[in-house]
Protein backbone atom coordinates (compact mmCIF):
# COMPACT_ATOMS: atom_id res chain seq x y z
CA UNK A 1 0.00 0.00 0.00
CA UNK A 2 0.95 3.46 -0.68
CA UNK A 3 -0.12 7.02 -0.07
CA UNK A 4 -0.26 10.29 -1.49
CA UNK A 5 -0.61 13.50 -0.02
CA UNK A 6 -2.88 16.38 -1.03
CA UNK A 7 -2.14 19.64 0.66
CA UNK A 8 -5.26 22.11 0.32
CA UNK A 9 -4.23 25.77 -0.48
CA UNK A 10 -5.88 29.06 -1.59
CA UNK A 11 -9.53 27.22 -0.13
CA UNK A 12 -11.43 26.69 2.62
CA UNK A 13 -10.49 22.74 3.44
CA UNK A 14 -14.19 22.84 4.47
CA UNK A 15 -15.44 23.72 1.13
CA UNK A 16 -13.96 20.36 0.09
CA UNK A 17 -14.32 17.99 2.94
CA UNK A 18 -17.48 19.44 3.89
CA UNK A 19 -19.18 19.61 7.67
CA UNK A 20 -18.28 16.84 9.81
CA UNK A 21 -16.45 15.82 6.34
CA UNK A 22 -19.87 15.52 4.49
CA UNK A 23 -18.38 15.88 1.58
CA UNK A 24 -15.39 13.75 2.07
CA UNK A 25 -17.44 11.07 3.14
CA UNK A 26 -19.75 11.51 -0.52
CA UNK A 27 -16.12 11.14 -2.54
CA UNK A 28 -15.04 7.65 -0.49
CA UNK A 29 -17.89 6.50 -1.73
CA UNK A 30 -16.32 6.60 -5.23
CA UNK A 31 -13.29 5.33 -4.16
CA UNK A 32 -13.59 2.05 -2.40
CA UNK A 33 -10.45 0.67 -2.34
CA UNK A 34 -8.99 3.70 -1.39
CA UNK A 35 -8.78 4.88 2.50
CA UNK A 36 -8.90 8.84 2.99
CA UNK A 37 -7.59 10.68 6.07
CA UNK A 38 -8.28 14.53 6.29
CA UNK A 39 -6.24 16.41 8.68
CA UNK A 40 -6.47 20.11 8.87
CA UNK A 41 -5.83 21.42 5.36
CA UNK A 42 -3.94 17.96 4.05
CA UNK A 43 -5.78 15.21 2.50
CA UNK A 44 -3.56 11.82 2.93
CA UNK A 45 -5.08 8.54 -0.08
CA UNK A 46 -3.68 5.28 0.53
CA UNK A 47 -3.97 2.71 -1.47
CA UNK A 48 -2.28 0.56 -4.20
CA UNK A 49 -1.23 2.47 -7.25
CA UNK A 50 -3.80 2.40 -9.70
CA UNK A 51 -5.86 3.66 -8.01
CA UNK A 52 -4.38 6.56 -6.27
CA UNK A 53 -3.70 7.12 -9.78
CA UNK A 54 -7.24 7.56 -10.33
CA UNK A 55 -7.89 8.89 -7.38
CA UNK A 56 -5.48 11.75 -7.82
CA UNK A 57 -6.72 12.89 -11.23
CA UNK A 58 -10.17 12.91 -9.67
CA UNK A 59 -9.54 14.52 -6.74
CA UNK A 60 -7.58 17.35 -8.60
CA UNK A 61 -10.96 17.97 -10.86
CA UNK A 62 -12.43 18.60 -7.39
CA UNK A 63 -10.17 20.91 -6.46
CA UNK A 64 -9.63 22.85 -9.65
CA UNK A 65 -13.43 23.24 -9.73
CA UNK A 66 -13.61 24.87 -5.96
CA UNK A 67 -10.67 27.50 -7.07
CA UNK A 68 -12.25 28.40 -10.19
CA UNK A 69 -16.26 28.68 -8.71
CA UNK A 70 -15.47 29.26 -5.29
CA UNK A 71 -17.91 26.68 -4.55
CA UNK A 72 -18.46 22.75 -4.61
CA UNK A 73 -22.09 21.14 -3.31
CA UNK A 74 -23.04 17.49 -3.94
CA UNK A 75 -24.13 17.77 -7.23
CA UNK A 76 -20.61 19.12 -8.54
CA UNK A 77 -19.11 15.98 -6.69
CA UNK A 78 -21.31 13.69 -8.66
CA UNK A 79 -20.73 14.76 -12.66
CA UNK A 80 -17.19 15.49 -11.66
CA UNK A 81 -16.13 11.99 -10.28
CA UNK A 82 -18.63 10.32 -12.70
CA UNK A 83 -17.74 12.09 -15.62
CA UNK A 84 -15.14 10.12 -17.74
CA UNK A 85 -13.35 13.06 -19.25
CA UNK A 86 -13.15 17.33 -19.36
CA UNK A 87 -16.51 17.94 -21.48
CA UNK A 88 -15.62 20.05 -24.65
CA UNK A 89 -16.79 23.67 -24.28
CA UNK A 90 -19.97 24.95 -26.29
CA UNK A 91 -20.39 28.38 -26.71
CA UNK A 92 -23.57 30.26 -26.64
CA UNK A 93 -25.10 33.08 -24.97
CA UNK A 94 -25.40 31.43 -21.47
CA UNK A 95 -22.04 30.40 -21.26
CA UNK A 96 -19.77 31.76 -18.37
CA UNK A 97 -16.22 32.32 -19.35
CA UNK A 98 -15.49 32.90 -16.03
CA UNK A 99 -16.25 33.08 -12.48
CA UNK A 100 -15.35 36.86 -11.48
CA UNK A 101 -15.02 39.19 -8.57
CA UNK A 102 -18.17 39.55 -6.61
CA UNK A 103 -19.48 36.49 -8.19
CA UNK A 104 -19.32 38.21 -11.76
CA UNK A 105 -20.60 36.05 -14.41
CA UNK A 106 -18.64 36.92 -17.45
CA UNK A 107 -19.97 35.82 -20.81
CA UNK A 108 -19.66 36.55 -24.41
CA UNK A 109 -22.37 38.84 -24.83
CA UNK A 110 -22.87 39.32 -28.05
CA UNK A 111 -22.64 36.86 -31.73
CA UNK A 112 -19.54 38.11 -32.63
CA UNK A 113 -18.19 37.75 -29.13
CA UNK A 114 -19.21 34.45 -29.18
CA UNK A 115 -17.45 33.66 -32.56
CA UNK A 116 -14.16 35.23 -30.92
CA UNK A 117 -14.44 32.57 -27.93
CA UNK A 118 -14.90 29.59 -30.42
CA UNK A 119 -11.78 31.03 -32.52
CA UNK A 120 -9.59 31.14 -29.85
CA UNK A 121 -11.05 27.74 -28.79
CA UNK A 122 -9.86 26.77 -32.27
CA UNK A 123 -6.89 28.61 -33.55
CA UNK A 124 -3.74 29.62 -31.91
CA UNK A 125 -3.13 32.38 -33.51
CA UNK A 126 -6.23 35.83 -33.69
CA UNK A 127 -6.95 38.83 -34.76
CA UNK A 128 -9.54 40.74 -33.12
CA UNK A 129 -10.60 43.68 -34.78
CA UNK A 130 -13.87 46.42 -34.51
CA UNK A 131 -14.18 49.62 -32.98
CA UNK A 132 -14.06 50.86 -29.10
CA UNK A 133 -16.64 49.00 -26.60
CA UNK A 134 -17.30 46.01 -28.94
CA UNK A 135 -15.63 43.50 -26.05
CA UNK A 136 -12.35 42.63 -28.02
CA UNK A 137 -9.61 42.94 -25.48
CA UNK A 138 -12.26 42.25 -22.58
CA UNK A 139 -13.23 38.85 -24.15
CA UNK A 140 -9.58 38.00 -25.02
CA UNK A 141 -8.68 38.40 -21.39
CA UNK A 142 -11.56 36.03 -20.25
CA UNK A 143 -10.15 34.14 -21.98
CA UNK A 144 -6.92 34.26 -21.08
CA UNK A 145 -7.91 33.95 -17.14
CA UNK A 146 -9.77 30.85 -18.06
CA UNK A 147 -7.13 29.22 -19.71
CA UNK A 148 -4.49 30.09 -16.66
CA UNK A 149 -7.60 28.70 -14.27
CA UNK A 150 -7.87 25.65 -16.17
CA UNK A 151 -4.33 25.45 -16.07
CA UNK A 152 -3.94 25.45 -19.49
CA UNK A 153 -1.35 27.71 -19.90
CA UNK A 154 1.32 28.99 -17.14
CA UNK A 155 0.86 32.74 -17.78
CA UNK A 156 -0.56 35.67 -18.93
CA UNK A 157 1.15 38.05 -20.98
CA UNK A 158 -0.36 41.15 -21.92
CA UNK A 159 1.14 44.19 -24.00
CA UNK A 160 0.40 47.31 -25.58
CA UNK A 161 2.29 49.87 -27.87
CA UNK A 162 3.06 53.02 -25.83
CA UNK A 163 3.10 55.08 -28.65
CA UNK A 164 1.68 57.99 -26.89
CA UNK A 165 5.22 58.72 -26.09
CA UNK A 166 6.97 57.58 -29.26
CA UNK A 167 7.74 54.20 -26.83
CA UNK A 168 10.49 56.52 -24.95
CA UNK A 169 8.88 56.74 -22.00
CA UNK A 170 11.76 58.27 -20.15
CA UNK A 171 10.92 62.15 -19.91
CA UNK A 172 7.67 61.26 -17.72
CA UNK A 173 8.34 60.84 -13.93
CA UNK A 174 7.98 58.17 -12.04
CA UNK A 175 9.75 55.02 -12.09
CA UNK A 176 8.99 52.63 -15.08
CA UNK A 177 5.87 50.93 -13.42
CA UNK A 178 5.03 54.49 -12.78
CA UNK A 179 5.64 55.43 -16.39
CA UNK A 180 3.72 52.65 -18.17
CA UNK A 181 0.60 52.21 -15.86
CA UNK A 182 -1.56 54.37 -17.75
CA UNK A 183 -1.27 53.09 -21.24
CA UNK A 184 -1.55 49.75 -19.58
CA UNK A 185 -5.08 50.66 -17.22
CA UNK A 186 -7.27 49.14 -19.25
CA UNK A 187 -5.92 45.54 -19.21
CA UNK A 188 -5.89 46.07 -15.54
CA UNK A 189 -9.32 47.04 -15.36
CA UNK A 190 -10.33 44.28 -17.07
CA UNK A 191 -8.04 41.92 -14.63
CA UNK A 192 -9.64 43.33 -11.73
CA UNK A 193 -13.23 42.05 -12.47
CA UNK A 194 -11.84 38.48 -12.92
CA UNK A 195 -9.55 37.95 -10.51
CA UNK A 196 -8.96 39.27 -6.58
CA UNK A 197 -7.27 42.24 -5.93
CA UNK A 198 -4.47 40.11 -3.65
CA UNK A 199 -4.39 37.18 -6.44
CA UNK A 200 -3.82 39.53 -9.08
CA UNK A 201 -0.88 41.88 -6.94
CA UNK A 202 0.75 37.95 -6.51
CA UNK A 203 0.07 37.09 -9.63
CA UNK A 204 1.97 40.02 -11.06
CA UNK A 205 4.65 39.96 -8.60
CA UNK A 206 5.74 36.38 -9.67
CA UNK A 207 5.36 36.85 -12.82
CA UNK A 208 2.26 34.67 -13.67
CA UNK A 209 0.58 38.12 -15.39
CA UNK A 210 3.06 40.37 -17.01
CA UNK A 211 1.88 43.53 -18.08
CA UNK A 212 4.30 45.22 -20.35
CA UNK A 213 4.83 47.84 -23.47
CA UNK A 214 5.05 45.73 -26.45
CA UNK A 215 8.78 47.04 -27.03
CA UNK A 216 10.05 44.93 -24.47
CA UNK A 217 8.91 41.82 -26.63
CA UNK A 218 11.77 41.83 -28.76
CA UNK A 219 14.25 39.02 -28.31
CA UNK A 220 12.00 36.80 -26.56
CA UNK A 221 10.38 33.47 -26.86
CA UNK A 222 6.72 33.72 -25.26
CA UNK A 223 5.87 30.25 -25.02
CA UNK A 224 3.12 27.77 -22.42
CA UNK A 225 1.50 31.24 -22.18
CA UNK A 226 -1.28 33.36 -23.41
CA UNK A 227 -0.42 36.59 -25.49
CA UNK A 228 -2.65 39.71 -25.92
CA UNK A 229 -1.67 42.53 -28.02
CA UNK A 230 -4.05 45.09 -27.44
CA UNK A 231 -4.33 48.30 -29.72
CA UNK A 232 -2.03 46.67 -32.55
CA UNK A 233 -3.28 49.40 -34.34
CA UNK A 234 -0.52 51.20 -33.15
CA UNK A 235 2.17 48.77 -34.08
CA UNK A 236 4.01 49.37 -36.98
CA UNK A 237 4.81 46.89 -39.56
CA UNK A 238 8.20 46.06 -38.35
CA UNK A 239 6.81 45.88 -34.38
CA UNK A 240 4.11 43.37 -35.37
CA UNK A 241 6.42 41.38 -37.41
CA UNK A 242 8.44 41.08 -34.01
CA UNK A 243 5.63 40.44 -32.08
CA UNK A 244 4.10 37.57 -34.10
CA UNK A 245 7.34 36.16 -34.31
CA UNK A 246 7.86 35.90 -30.41
CA UNK A 247 4.79 32.78 -30.76
CA UNK A 248 6.20 29.61 -28.49
CA UNK A 249 5.36 26.42 -29.82
CA UNK A 250 2.90 26.20 -27.13
CA UNK A 251 1.79 29.46 -26.78
CA UNK A 252 -1.98 31.33 -28.09
CA UNK A 253 -1.67 34.78 -29.65
CA UNK A 254 -4.99 37.18 -29.72
CA UNK A 255 -4.19 40.64 -31.39
CA UNK A 256 -6.84 43.10 -30.84
CA UNK A 257 -7.27 46.85 -32.42
CA UNK A 258 -9.16 49.11 -34.04
CA UNK A 259 -8.23 50.60 -37.28
CA UNK A 260 -10.16 53.84 -36.70
CA UNK A 261 -8.11 54.73 -33.83
CA UNK A 262 -4.59 55.08 -34.85
CA UNK A 263 -2.46 57.25 -33.00
CA UNK A 264 0.94 56.45 -34.67
CA UNK A 265 3.13 59.32 -35.90
CA UNK A 266 2.52 61.24 -39.48
CA UNK A 267 4.07 58.99 -42.17
CA UNK A 268 3.55 55.80 -40.00
CA UNK A 269 1.66 53.19 -41.14
CA UNK A 270 0.02 51.01 -39.03
CA UNK A 271 0.98 47.23 -38.96
CA UNK A 272 -1.95 45.77 -38.36
CA UNK A 273 -4.11 45.73 -41.64
CA UNK A 274 -1.05 44.79 -43.07
CA UNK A 275 -0.58 41.65 -41.17
CA UNK A 276 -4.25 40.73 -41.61
CA UNK A 277 -4.18 41.08 -44.98
CA UNK A 278 -0.98 38.87 -45.18
CA UNK A 279 -2.16 36.60 -42.78
CA UNK A 280 -5.90 36.05 -43.19
CA UNK A 281 -5.64 32.73 -45.56
CA UNK A 282 -3.15 31.37 -43.03
CA UNK A 283 -4.16 27.57 -41.57
CA UNK A 284 -4.36 28.46 -37.70
CA UNK A 285 -4.92 32.07 -38.09
CA UNK A 286 -8.45 33.56 -37.81
CA UNK A 287 -10.17 37.43 -37.77
CA UNK A 288 -12.39 38.02 -36.40
CA UNK A 289 -14.45 41.54 -36.96
CA UNK A 290 -16.80 43.54 -34.33
CA UNK A 291 -19.13 46.21 -35.32
CA UNK A 292 -21.19 48.74 -33.85
CA UNK A 293 -23.53 45.69 -33.01
CA UNK A 294 -21.58 44.40 -30.50
CA UNK A 295 -21.02 47.58 -28.26
CA UNK A 296 -21.79 46.87 -24.81
CA UNK A 297 -20.96 50.32 -23.21
CA UNK A 298 -22.96 53.27 -23.33
CA UNK A 299 -25.94 53.49 -25.54
CA UNK A 300 -23.84 56.37 -27.00
CA UNK A 301 -21.42 54.94 -28.00
CA UNK A 302 -22.75 53.39 -30.61
CA UNK A 303 -24.50 56.14 -31.74
CA UNK A 304 -21.00 57.90 -31.60
CA UNK A 305 -19.63 55.21 -33.88
CA UNK A 306 -22.53 55.33 -36.32
CA UNK A 307 -22.58 59.24 -36.66
CA UNK A 308 -18.31 59.18 -37.05
CA UNK A 309 -18.48 55.93 -39.77
CA UNK A 310 -21.57 58.67 -41.92
CA UNK A 311 -19.39 61.41 -41.52
CA UNK A 312 -16.70 59.32 -42.67
CA UNK A 313 -18.12 57.99 -46.04
CA UNK A 314 -19.57 61.98 -47.06
CA UNK A 315 -15.79 62.78 -46.78
CA UNK A 316 -14.91 60.27 -48.94
CA UNK A 317 -17.89 61.01 -51.68
CA UNK A 318 -16.24 63.19 -54.10
CA UNK A 319 -18.33 66.48 -54.63
CA UNK A 320 -20.29 67.00 -57.89
CA UNK A 321 -18.97 69.71 -60.12
CA UNK A 322 -21.76 72.16 -60.15
CA UNK A 323 -20.06 74.43 -62.54
CA UNK A 324 -22.04 74.17 -66.04
CA UNK A 325 -20.08 74.53 -68.86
Amino acid sequence: MKEKVFEILGIDPLLIFGSNNSKLTQIKKYFPGVKLVARGNVLTAIGDDERLDLFEKKFERILEHAEKFNELTENNIDQILEADEIPHMTVDANTILVHGVAGMKITARTHNQRRLVEAVLNNDMVFAVGPAGTGKTYTAVAMAVRALKNKEIRRIILTRPAVEAGENLGFLPGDLKEKLDPYLMPLYDALRDMIPAEKLAEFIENGVIEIAPLAFMRGRTLDKAFVILDEAQNATESQIKMFLTRMGRTAKFVITGDMTQVDLPHRQKSGLSYAIQALRDVEGIDVIELNQNDVIRHSLVKRIIQAFEEKENQLKTPKKNDNNE
